[in-house]
């Protein structure tokens, strides 16, 4: 949302932005499709393309178009080797991306302004860039994302708005406050739980976008199932964790970890086993949580959970690397 808002004042203040979007990407390349850059006429940028000296070199040409006050989109190949004659890149990590030049002036704050008002709803939209410029369509499921180019070399990049990840953090004490901030960096839209309403941490905690004041026996009609949702279970006791994953053990979410040391995790599994709960139940289960990278305090133990996250929801994505054998 902040890259909007930087575009939103800059077009109502310098009244010309060039937009840098990657349109495609394949192999290593360090721009993958989605990446977006603003370059404002008056010198300042928000955002990456991949970064480097591509980056630098095509930040210089966006503020050339600008001088000239272009108003054509244009496309820009760019080859990360040296075997292709043109459009090399200056880097050497292989692979390509396609990056747009749209120009963007006050005909679009309109347009801006409504896809901001979707990203603070949370509502869903489309957005589209075409040579016609930047625009916005109504949600449908049933419009293809991606670039699309027809037989007459004509072209349509779509793309879901608010595409956000969305994480449950069961547990609003030390871990939750510092995995709030860490999660709110790294693009998720943050809810965070608790049962104690007078928690300092809870009350604090400026990273979470919606925070809730809940009963834990409740905990399953608040987190609805969804495939595409992340929870963390970090209460702060053994009963209230037991309590919550009993739960939400079952719900289709695409990761659910919980918070623990080796011996609790070991006796919760053994209860829950000896209630008829099986092992191949609760095999998709993250306990203990996080990478193991001999995390002690709490923000070690936030990176480790957090980048543990961030490995299976990347894992499956192009990478141009073989995957390690992490958990």
């Amino acid at each position: 949302m902040d890259f909007w808002i930087f575009v939103q004042q800059k077009i109502d203040t310098t009244a010309a932005v060039m937009l840098l979007y990657v349109l495609n990407s394949d192999g290593s390349s360090p721009g993958r499709q989605g990446f977006k850059m603003a370059v404002a006429a008056d010198g300042a940028f928000y955002g990456t393309i991949g970064g480097g000296i591509m980056e630098q070199k095509l930040v210089e040409k966006a503020k050339m178009l600008l001088a000239k006050k272009t108003n054509q989109v244009s496309i820009v190949e760019q080859y990360h080797d040296k075997q292709h004659a043109q459009n090399q890149s200056g880097m050497i990590c292989s692979g390509s991306q396609t990056i747009a030049f749209v120009p963007l002036t006050n005909n679009d704050a309109a347009t801006i302004d409504t896809l901001l008002q979707h990203l603070q709803q949370g509502t869903q939209a489309i957005l589209a860039i075409s040579m016609q410029g930047l625009q916005l369509l109504s949600y449908n499921p049933n419009i293809k994302t991606g670039l699309f180019v027809d037989n007459n070399q004509q072209w349509t990049y779509t793309e879901a708005l608010d595409t956000r990840p969305v994480i449950h953090l069961i547990g609003g004490g030390h871990v939750g406050l510092a995995l709030s901030q860490l999660m709110h960096f790294l693009g998720f839209y943050v809810h965070i739980y608790d049962n104690r309403p007078n928690l300092n941490t809870l009350q604090s905690n400026t990273f979470a976008h919606q925070k809730h004041l809940v009963d834990y026996e409740q905990i399953a009609q608040l987190i609805p199932p969804n495939p595409k949702h992340y929870v963390v279970i970090a209460t702060f006791g053994y009963r209230t964790d037991k309590t919550v994953l009993k739960q939400l053990y079952n719900k289709p979410y695409y990761y659910i970890g919980l918070m623990g040391s080796d011996a609790k995790i070991n006796t919760l599994i053994a209860e829950l086993i000896s209630e008829g709960i099986s092992t191949a139940d609760l095999k998709h289960v993250f306990m203990p949580i996080g990478l193991p990278i001999l995390s002690k305090t709490t923000q070690e133990i936030a990176v480790s959970i957090a980048a543990q996250i961030i490995y299976q929801k990347n894992k499956n994505l192009p990478t141009g690397r073989a995957l390690g054998d992490l958990p």
